[in-house]
């Protein structure tokens, strides 16, 4: 079923009674009464930190590749003398 030029993908999940509870008990009255909706938010937020983990890490190993380093240290070398480049100078 298309709704807004995007696809709706359904599945019939089963989830334990305690955390739909749980859900229920923090989630706000507009989104309360749908639990489609509380599962879609969740899958949203899941899918955001895991691409915030798989970024976080990608740029952890850029910061430790010795090559990456020494192009930095370039490349601030070269342009550090255009560092106050339109500020004032006292």
């Amino acid at each position: 079923m298309a709704r807004h030029g995007t696809q709706t993908v359904r599945r019939s999940v089963a989830l334990p009674r305690q955390l739909v509870d749980e859900v229920l008990s923090v989630a706000t009255p507009d989104s309360a009464g749908n639990l489609n909706r509380l599962v879609t938010e969740s899958l949203r937020e899941f899918v955001a930190r895991r691409r915030a983990v798989a970024f976080d890490a990608a740029m952890a190993r850029m910061a430790a590749d010795p090559a990456v380093r020494k192009e930095c240290v370039a490349v601030a070398s070269e342009f550090a003398s255009t560092e106050l480049d339109g500020l004032k100078r006292d």
